[in-house]
């Protein structure tokens, strides 16, 4: 099978691999219909992540099921699946109490690597979850936004306890800021405020929900989300980005008393304690438990209520993965969808 390899820092190559295969009764074979490029894959291909020799790349899949092992129950050859970049047995104490990303069994996806024709699925019972037949084409994109992207604003602001009544303010127009805005009015912000200098980002974050937005950063952002709040702060703040000037600007947006919720890919990020204290700011986030909340993400999309598949806003064959990561590395690209 095709699959990309990095081999260093801006070195993305698609190779010929072995054919994965049932190394356990719990795995199963798909044959990937789409995957795609993560905001968090650019950490190495800047170099800001080192790689341990040739990397196999990716952890966001959907695909059909070709082949299952003995002990697998819940899906079948011919299944269109879904599932997170973490395999899962959601079974366990962690997976019940619904944070599947630290399951005490819990395998990356990203090790495995899902950029490729075909991907061995650990756990698939626990990880793997079927759509009602196949799907229309179009809705592809969305279902593979669920794998991670669109499972992880949602993750972002229900950590940031975004609902009702609330201000809710977005510091990253990736893919998952921008899901994270569809998330928050999903789950009945009254107004969002998206933190973003790209317009094409800009319109995208209205048309997800977002009633305004900031284009300042830093300090200057700060005051910005102050000043639309009457200078308390959002009630709910979602971090996706995983800098110390975005955390910080996270925490400074927030109200007292108010909801953080982090899933950008921390890298040298450290909170200063005294100004934490006095805050009163409460911080939730880490991986998304994305597996908690496949069934409703695929219901949702299966019922044409949300379009997630909006953020990829270029498609390119899995052989031109490399023009793939040079196109998000230089914003060109929110992301950037693969066709094996």
């Amino acid at each position: 099978m095709h699959g990309v390899m990095m081999y260093g820092p801006g070195d993305v190559r698609v190779e010929d691999r072995p054919d994965p295969i049932i190394q356990q009764p719990t795995d199963a074979i798909i044959r990937l219909s789409a995957t795609c490029v993560c905001g968090s894959d650019l950490w190495p291909y800047r170099g800001q992540d080192k790689l341990d020799g040739p990397t196999p790349m990716g952890h966001e899949y959907v695909g059909v099921v070709e082949e299952i092992g003995s002990e697998v129950t819940t899906v079948k050859p011919g299944d269109f699946v879904i599932g997170s970049f973490f395999a899962s047995d959601n079974t366990c104490e962690i997976c019940q109490a619904g944070y599947q990303s630290r399951c005490v069994h819990a395998e990356p996806m990203g090790a495995i690597g899902t950029q490729s024709e075909l991907a061995r699925v650990p756990l698939a019972d626990g990880t793997l979850v079927p759509t009602r037949g196949l799907p229309d084409a179009d809705l592809i994109p969305s279902f593979l936004a669920a794998s991670d992207v669109l499972g992880t604003g949602w993750f972002a602001a229900i950590a940031a306890e975004a609902g009702p009544g609330k201000t809710v303010a977005v510091v990253g127009d990736g893919a998952v800021g921008l899901l994270g805005v569809l998330a928050a009015k999903q789950l009945g912000a009254e107004r969002i405020i998206a933190m973003s200098r790209h317009e094409s980002r800009q319109n995208l974050a209205l048309e997800y929900g977002a009633t305004d937005i900031v284009i300042e950063r830093g300090d200057e952002g700060v005051a910005r989300v102050k000043e639309l709040t009457n200078g308390y702060g959002a009630h709910s703040v979602i971090e996706a980005v995983g800098t110390q000037e975005s955390m910080l600007q996270a925490i400074r947006s927030t109200r007292p008393g108010g909801h953080v919720g982090y899933v950008g890919v921390a890298h040298d990020v450290t909170l200063p304690g005294d100004e934490l204290f006095f805050s009163g700011v409460h911080l939730h986030g880490g991986p998304a438990p994305v597996r908690q909340y496949l069934p409703t993400l695929i219901d949702l999309i299966s019922r044409r209520e949300i379009d997630p598949g909006k953020v990829f806003d270029l498609t390119l064959p899995l052989t031109d993965a490399a023009k793939a990561y040079e196109a998000m590395d230089r914003r060109q690209a929110i992301k950037a969808l693969l066709q094996p």
